[in-house]
């Protein structure tokens, strides 16, 4: 599903290898140092890792997850040459991200059925969040679905209004009310609307203030409650974006979101302009929250379905030549 099956594997891969090539690059600038002159892998090659992969973001608690993994790998196959550390990165870290629900299957599967799949969008504001819905739903659109956005982040006038610029481009229409307006009357607007017209996919886009997660918290527990007055089973998924040039941070703002609601999926935008690509690891492995979607430039084609194994083979694709 989705509108990249109409490029090839190989437009694909170059758009990957692309927006990663700040991340790779560092990367494989770490690695480099952390294997130099050193021909086994062993306990200064393992430090050396260690501090490559906390300072590429991929979080202290999953850096040392991969460095137990190699660790036994080392014990058990006695002679590990540093040549062989590139695939088993790739093989223990792809593993880590299938655990953390990052399976085969890539973006969201919209099911044929007699009502809209239900997209509920969180995030601060800042990451990126009404672009990638914008995104989203040109690349639905183009894939054969009729969308619907709502636009119940009513407390940022540049929200509602980037939205419908959105909406205006792509021709899909955009349910909204006046500024300041209760969201989950908008929600309900927005899913009623696209129940009526039939529509494949609805996706919402709500506000994004973390200053008061019990306030964040009850209002987005209403936008579903009312969601439900029309659709029993919505959302069908909360998809949470992180900017992921911020790194750490958007761990931490992963973990107040998941506190304030239920997060079934996560989109990380802008890794094209950031060596923090590493913190998609990080991120899904600590959470245990599948990635769906990833941001890798400017263009809509540039927002990606995810594959964990095409992002970690992106990744350490060119660590085999240090």
């Amino acid at each position: 599903m989705g509108f990249f099956s109409i490029f090839t594997k190989k437009e694909k891969k170059q758009v990957l290898d692309n927006g990663l090539e700040k991340t790779k690059s560092s990367v494989f600038n770490k690695l480099a140092r952390a294997i130099a002159g050193k021909s086994k892998v062993d306990d200064e090659v393992l430090d050396n890792l260690e501090d490559v992969l906390i300072s590429s973001d991929v979080g202290v608690e999953t850096t040392v997850e991969i460095i137990r993994r190699i660790e036994e790998r080392v014990a058990r196959d006695k002679y590990v040459g540093t040549s062989e550390l590139h695939k088993i990165l790739k093989e223990e870290i792809t593993s880590l991200l299938t655990k953390s629900g990052n399976d085969d299957e890539e973006g969201f599967d919209i099911p044929d059925r007699d009502r809209p799949y239900v997209i509920m969008v969180v995030g601060v504001n800042g990451v990126g969040k009404t672009t990638t819905i914008g995104k989203l739903a040109y690349q639905f659109q183009k894939s054969g679905k009729k969308v619907y956005l709502g636009a119940a982040d009513t407390f940022r006038a540049a929200a509602v209004e980037q939205l419908c610029i959105w909406g205006e481009r792509i021709g899909v229409p955009v349910v909204k009310q006046q500024m300041g307006s209760d969201p989950a009357s908008v929600a309900f607007d927005s899913v009623s609307s696209a129940k009526a017209n039939h529509a494949d996919v609805v996706i919402i886009d709500t506000a994004g203030r973390l200053h008061n997660k019990v306030g964040l918290m009850n209002e987005l527990t209403k936008i579903k409650n009312v969601m439900r007055k029309v659709v029993p089973e919505a959302p069908d998924e909360v998809l949470l974006v992180l900017d992921g040039s911020t790194g750490q941070n958007a761990f931490e703002q992963a973990k107040q979101f998941i506190k304030a609601t239920e997060v079934t999926s996560l989109a990380v935008t802008k890794l094209d302009g950031t060596a923090k690509g590493g913190v998609v690891i990080g991120i899904s492995h600590q959470l245990k929250v599948p990635v769906k979607y990833i941001g890798l430039g400017e263009k809509v084609t540039d927002l990606q379905p995810f594959n964990g194994k095409d992002f970690v083979e992106s990744l350490f694709n060119d660590s085999k030549n240090l």
